[in-house]
């Protein structure tokens, strides 16, 4: 189930990019930005790349700057994917870093967020990310969710959801192609307790949202777009 896709563009590392810092949460390092005082909290769970990269940061940043305090834990422990290790190939590492076990990183984080003071937690997966965030809308330990280019995703991944999702997908994409989402968007269908939300966007290959060209004025746009549909879903249901 691995595509190309998921490796490409690969992005610089650069621990110290973003406006925000890198703390421990829950035994975890984490890049956090935005107000200490929010009480809404985003978690974004990152692509194979791990939580260094610039684009991601800026996202974290652009969220946080919409009220919310938002967090990027390294997911990897500190080894994110790095296809110029020859010694440690994309399919024994992903052995090690299952996208179905991100859940066990992400559930003390999300209680740290509580007991600082989140009176509610938002999460978005990108890639590898998704299935942690699937996973956690289906423990209902989150109040709203978005899946961007999701990866390891089934059908009945997303039957199992159980909080708000939105999921946004791209027309060139082998790991979640426009079939497939169309299959997640009927399967939403039929659970309209659950607001659902499915686009899928024209012209962008998988990985547009966060690890596109920055100089590239079109791509900025498309990713821009992806973001702002990302922040309004929490805003509509986490500031209530």
């Amino acid at each position: 189930m691995v595509g190309s896709e998921c490796l490409s563009n690969a992005p610089i590392l650069n621990a110290s990019s973003g406006v925000g810092y890198v703390t421990n949460i829950a035994g975890v390092n984490t890049y956090v930005t935005g107000s200490p005082l929010a009480i809404l909290a985003i978690v974004l769970v990152s692509d194979v790349y791990g939580f260094k990269p610039p684009l991601l940061r800026k996202i974290a940043d652009k969220v946080a700057n919409h009220g919310y305090f938002v967090v990027v834990p390294d997911f990897f422990h500190g080894e994110p994917y790095n296809r110029d290790n020859a010694s440690r190939p994309f399919t024994p590492w992903l052995n090690d870093h299952d996208p179905g076990k991100g859940i066990e990183t992400a559930k003390p984080i999300i209680k740290a967020l509580k007991r600082k003071g989140a009176s509610a937690v938002g999460v978005a997966g990108f890639c590898w990310g998704a299935r942690t965030v699937t996973n956690l809308g289906k423990a209902k330990l989150v109040q709203a969710s978005v899946l961007l280019h999701p990866s390891y995703i089934t059908v009945d991944d997303i039957r199992g959801v159980e909080v708000p999702i939105a999921i946004l997908g791209a027309e060139h994409d082998s790991l979640s192609p426009p079939k497939l989402l169309n299959q997640f968007k009927q399967v939403l269908k039929a659970k309209p307790e659950i607001d659902s939300y499915v686009k899928i966007f024209a012209n962008v290959s998988h990985g547009w949202t966060v690890r596109y060209d920055p100089n590239d004025p079109k791509a900025v746009k498309a990713a821009g777009k992806a973001h702002k549909i990302m922040i309004n879903w929490f805003d509509k249901h986490l500031k209530k």
